[in-house]
């Protein structure tokens, strides 16, 4: 609390002695270098009374692209996470529906996102008791503990969240758990369950300042999981501990009724390795070809904090067309919300041209728009198509969205080469594709990055 005292105090000094107020010498130069014209009368009626974006789109670069690519790679039916920050979950299992599409002979299938969003909050419910009591001898206004009752659980996540998951949950079709109206819009079962622990956090907090034993300490937080498990069974169903599953194939044989447990679905239906994949990153802010980690993230106690690669983008790209040449849809994150037509499903770095309609530059690089805040991942797709020009370089890319099949193009964005540079944050592939020189990264010991950095936002 000192700490925070004396910060405040210095940043009042710094107001007080050396910063520069508007005062009227000030506001009259500021005044004056508006001066409007003809021009400027017609922007100010057009601007105030009309969308930015309805003005800014850029009719020149209008539908310049189609939407063909020489390799994509089909995953059934365009999913759809409704109102709900779970797009990081979808995501990841999208890339492997192709998987299960193939080993069963089938057109379409759908995992259940309900049944991985249900051990997703309660593993994140527990990973937060467990962080409140770890800090409890912290002032509970230190950045490190206000950080942690400001969202005691999210829908929020990454690729690593998804392998914590899968790894000891398993996963089940989505006939098996459907969604549910809290799956599909968890705004409400979020307030609930953060009010819930943000109580029990107290308690927490105040047992370990009354030196209540560790064994107390444990049974009121298995306690208070009781509680989130008793709301998010009602929200959400009870998370099958076996099941019986059936399906029909393309050729219209209905298999015969199988049991399995959710790790056995995924071991024995999908058969893939989660280990193999691999999270690569462009961060011009760090070093390239070293491993980092993203310190104090993860949904699962004893789980893994998520792990990546640093590598150029340029190389990074040479990796993702040969995944989608083989077949392979890749997990894929950036910061959708930059130059997106939501008209013809595009993000084109020519979208909008907010520099001529106000006059005003806008210019900053990849690095310094990760510095700063202004970009940052804010949700994931998978990346399954590309198209090559006649050398063999990409010109764009296809990304499986989980917005509904009636957003963007059928439910699918297209990407210029251009825009995957500048707003591309996360990729996930299989470590087959990758060179010598990337394998060998993967030896280092990570360096850990603070979980506040820009780059580390989550996918919702």
């Amino acid at each position: 609390m000192k700490k925070i005292l004396m910060s405040f105090a210095f940043m009042a000094f710094f107001v007080n002695f050396f910063a520069q107020g508007i005062d009227n010498k000030v506001l009259e130069q500021i005044q004056s270098s508006f001066n409007p014209d003809d021009k400027d009368i017609a922007l100010i009626n057009a601007v105030s009374n009309n969308e930015i974006n309805s003005l800014a789109y850029n009719r020149k670069y209008a539908e310049k692209e189609d939407h063909f690519f020489k390799y994509e790679v089909k995953s059934g039916s365009i999913t759809d996470q409704e109102s709900s920050g779970r797009c990081w979950m979808f995501t990841s299992l999208n890339v492997f529906r192709p998987v299960v599409l193939e080993n069963l002979n089938l057109s379409n299938f759908h995992f259940s996102h309900s049944y991985l969003y249900f051990w997703d909050i309660l593993e994140k419910s527990n990973t937060f008791l467990e962080r409140v009591v770890a800090t409890a001898d912290l002032d509970i206004y230190s950045r490190e503990v206000s950080t942690l009752f400001d969202s005691p659980v999210d829908d929020g996540g990454a690729w690593a969240t998804f392998t914590n998951l899968v790894t000891k949950y398993g996963v089940v079709p989505q006939d098996v758990m459907p969604e549910t109206t809290h799956s599909k819009s968890t705004g409400k079962l979020l307030s609930i369950l953060k009010e819930k622990l943000r109580q029990q956090g107290l308690v927490l907090r105040q047992m370990v300042a009354d030196k209540k034993s560790k064994k107390e300490i444990e049974a009121a937080k298995i306690s208070a999981l009781k509680d989130i498990y008793r709301i998010l069974v009602l929200c959400l169903g009870e998370p099958p501990d076996e099941f019986q599953w059936r399906y029909k194939d393309n050729s219209g044989e209905i298999s015969e009724f199988n049991t399995y447990t959710p790790l056995s679905f995924w071991n024995d239906v999908v058969g893939i390795d989660i280990k193999d994949y691999v999270m690569l990153m462009d961060d011009p802010t760090r070093e390239y070809y070293k491993l980092y980690t993203k310190e104090n993230d993860r949904n699962v106690v004893d789980g893994a904090d998520w792990t990546y690669v640093n590598v150029p983008v340029a190389e990074l790209k040479k990796y993702a067309v040969e995944s989608l040449k083989d077949g392979q849809i890749l997990y894929f994150s950036c910061d959708v919300g930059k130059q997106l037509s939501k008209d013809n499903g595009t993000l084109d770095l020519n979208n909008y041209d907010y520099e001529n309609l106000f006059g005003v530059d806008f210019n900053m690089t990849r690095k310094e728009r990760m510095m700063t805040h202004q970009s940052g991942s804010s949700h994931g797709m998978a990346l399954c198509g590309v198209d090559l020009d006649k050398d063999g370089n990409p010109t764009k890319w296809k990304l499986e969205n989980s917005w509904g099949a009636a957003y963007g193009n059928n439910g699918f964005l297209t990407m210029t080469d251009e825009w995957f540079s500048e707003y591309f944050f996360r990729l996930v592939i299989n470590k087959k594709y990758l060179d010598q020189k990337v394998l060998d990264v993967l030896k280092q010991k990570p360096e850990a990055v603070p979980y506040y950095f820009p780059a580390f936002s989550q996918d919702n």
